[in-house]
């Protein structure tokens, strides 16, 4: 297979590619150290998976990760210190067939590079996470009474169980549907259930 490592560290970058070519599948590793130099390449040479990094001179890895898809049949990995949800959020968008953190080993990596290959997906937990917690619009105690509704208890029973009083439930419960943009109990229970929410 050929690859392409853009890394602006040089260091970090040589030492991948190193370690990349000793693969027996791989048969080439093209460097590139920013954005610009990332498309040059890919322009010029067949190319099966770019391996990108986010945070690049010239152009960003997403910038590349977009042109790719708008050019080329390329899979496209980003792989990057930075947890930020915007960048995931961003390379979704684009459809990256793969976006990880970069504390793995090569072996790992090796792993990631043929599950794209073969037509899969593969995306860092503690970003997915951050992304649904982050889309969740109910907070803890929320949520909490939202189980508590999905359970069948009235709006008494919950507020004898967390302590609470029974208006204080009831403008609990009219938060939720406000926000979950539903009328009923169970339509809030079903969206929140649905979307991972609970």
């Amino acid at each position: 297979m050929r690859l392409l490592v853009a890394e602006d560290q040089s260091m970090l970058r040589d030492a991948l590619c190193q370690l990349l070519l000793m693969e027996e599948s791989v048969d080439t590793v093209y460097q590139a150290s920013n954005g610009l130099e990332a498309i040059a390449l890919l322009e010029k040479e067949p190319v099966d998976v770019a391996i990108l990094d986010v945070e690049m001179p010239e152009k960003s890895g997403l910038e590349v990760l977009e042109w790719v898809r708008e050019h080329k049949g390329t899979k496209v990995i980003i792989v990057t210190t930075f947890r930020r949800k915007g960048y995931f959020k961003r390379a979704l968008a684009a459809k990256v067939d793969a976006y990880v953190l970069k504390d793995r080993s090569t072996s790992e990596l090796m792993t990631t590079i043929n599950t794209v290959l073969a037509g899969g997906k593969e995306y860092s937990p503690e970003l997915v996470e951050g992304i649904a917690y982050d889309d969740n619009p109910l907070t803890q105690q929320e949520r909490l009474i939202l189980k508590h509704i999905e359970q069948g208890l009235t709006s008494k029973e919950i507020a004898k169980a967390l302590y609470l009083s029974d208006g204080t439930v009831r403008n609990y419960t009219s938060r939720i549907f406000s926000k979950l943009g539903v009328s009923n109990r169970m339509e809030a229970t079903q969206l929140a259930r649905q979307k991972d929410w609970l």
